[in-house]
């Protein structure tokens, strides 16, 4: 049913149990699960503080965030290994995480999409718009949203 899961990871809480769901799906058919991080400024604060990096004031710069994105990618695919996932492609993308959650949906013909319900962006979602609520309305496949 589920050959092709994408999941958006951001390092929040709501994004790892969203890979987790991902995971059970993925054991059960077999799927190939891939992982999206889009890095955002406030990715390099998070990580930062949990790896014990210092974090500063000003603005970061792209290599900080993509740094950051990295760690975020690489404790996904260890928490999906550790799940027993098998097949688990990572991509660190640059733009808006809706949309790029959505290219990588269409690149690799995913069946089903698992977002956290509230990530790292909480202020921005105010008025912006949840990455999960731009998700699940232009999506062409499955939707899951996840806490």
């Amino acid at each position: 049913m589920f050959k092709k899961i994408v999941v958006g990871l951001d390092g929040s809480d709501p994004s790892e149990n969203a890979l987790r769901v991902a995971c059970d799906l993925g054991k059960k058919y077999k799927s190939e699960i891939h992982l999206v991080h889009t890095p955002e400024p406030e990715t390099v604060v998070v990580v930062g503080a949990t790896t014990g990096y210092a974090t500063v004031a000003a603005s970061p710069r792209q290599e900080e965030m993509d740094e950051a994105g990295k760690a975020v990618l690489k404790n996904g695919e260890e928490i999906a290994g550790s799940a027993g996932c098998k097949k688990v492609e990572t991509h660190l993308t640059h733009g808006n995480t809706a949309d790029q959650i959505l290219h990588c949906a269409e690149d690799c013909g995913a069946d089903l999409i698992i977002t956290g319900r509230r990530g790292l962006g909480a202020v921005g979602s105010l008025v912006l718009g949840s990455t999960s609520q731009r998700v699940s309305h232009l999506a062409t496949c499955a939707c899951l949203s996840v806490a």
